[in-house]
């Protein structure tokens, strides 16, 4: 099992299972199948809505002696109405009775966005917290603290520019473990997977295949999906491999961890074989030459707030 090296020595497993857009039942058997197969690495979230039936397949799997909790690494985030410091806590801690854990063995600040306790989603423009007295080094400060409690193994970010990484650092002389991003062949983002690696912060690569399920929810008409690309799909018949495998393993070239979604149990196996995948410098620089610098999550549901725009959010 490859695994990812934290700044503080901590290793986590670089493959894991995403469970955003999992309805609950499917996400239970999802959980399963993946720890059976061989997954050590589940990726949550407070606002995906399923943390229950997440906890219910680890509860039940830990149970069955499918793994020990100590060798499963379970990451949650901190939603964006949660952000006051004095929420943080309690925000962790129901994410934890959900999942019924003791700890998170990473908590993560899942967008650089307030929104007002309790707001609706999407959110209306009232429902947010005006960019200006976004507090952002308040809120790193309480999840330092839930790290210094042991409520959290590690604590990081997800979706933040390399400015706002160092804003943090700055604030409180300690850079988040982790910042999650989009991260496929059509948005490689090299400079701020760079940045994060001289900041010392690893890097979590999602949609890794180009997020296909979510256009749809976002009203985004792909063109030729990353899985049907001719490229892709050249390399992926070059190594017997399936297009998946092949994004997934670029993903996992890169130094960096990759959370595919799947609640398909071939294809949870599947993409746990990417492992298995080595990728050639020939298949890596034809991979390259795809780069498009093309959101599929886009961040354009948080454009509606005071000073919130396209430069805040991903360039400030």
């Amino acid at each position: 099992m490859k695994t990812q090296q934290l700044g503080s020595g901590t290793e986590m497993p670089a493959l894991g299972l995403g469970t955003w857009k999992s309805p609950a039942d499917d996400v239970y058997r999802a959980v399963r199948t993946a720890v059976d197969v061989g997954y050590r690495h589940i990726d949550c979230a407070a606002v995906y809505g399923n943390e229950e039936a997440v906890g219910r397949a680890l509860t039940d799997a830990f149970k069955a002696g499918h793994a020990p909790r100590d060798k499963v690494w379970v990451t949650s985030k901190l939603w964006n109405d949660s952000h006051a410091p004095e929420r943080v806590g309690p925000a962790l801690e129901e994410s934890l009775r959900k999942l019924q854990l003791e700890f998170l063995d990473l908590y993560l600040i899942h967008w650089p966005v307030g929104l007002r306790r309790g707001a609706p989603f999407p959110p209306r423009p009232e429902d947010f917290v005006p960019f200006p007295e976004l507090d952002l080094e308040s809120t790193w400060s309480a999840m330092l603290e839930l790290r210094d409690k042991g409520l959290a193994r590690e604590v990081g970010v997800s979706n933040f520019s390399k400015q706002k990484i160092e804003r943090l650092r700055e604030a409180t002389g300690r850079a988040p473990a982790v910042n999650q991003i989009e991260l496929h062949p059509y948005l490689q983002q090299n400079a701020l997977v760079d940045a994060c690696r001289e900041l010392g912060v690893a890097v979590t690569a999602y949609s890794p295949l180009g997020s296909p399920d979510s256009a749809a929810m976002f009203g985004r008409k792909d063109d030729v999906l990353l899985v049907a690309h001719p490229a892709i799909g050249a390399i992926a018949t070059e190594h017997g491999a399936t297009p998946g495998q092949v994004l997934i393993a670029w993903g996992l070239a890169r130094g960096t961890s990759v959370i595919p979604k799947s609640t398909h149990p071939a294809r949870i196996a599947e993409n746990w074989s990417a492992q298995e995948v080595t990728l050639t410098p020939a298949n890596l620089k034809a991979i390259e030459a795809l780069d498009a610098k093309r959101r599929m999550i886009d961040g354009h549901l948080w454009l509606a707030g005071e000073g919130y725009s396209v430069q805040t959010l991903w360039d400030e």
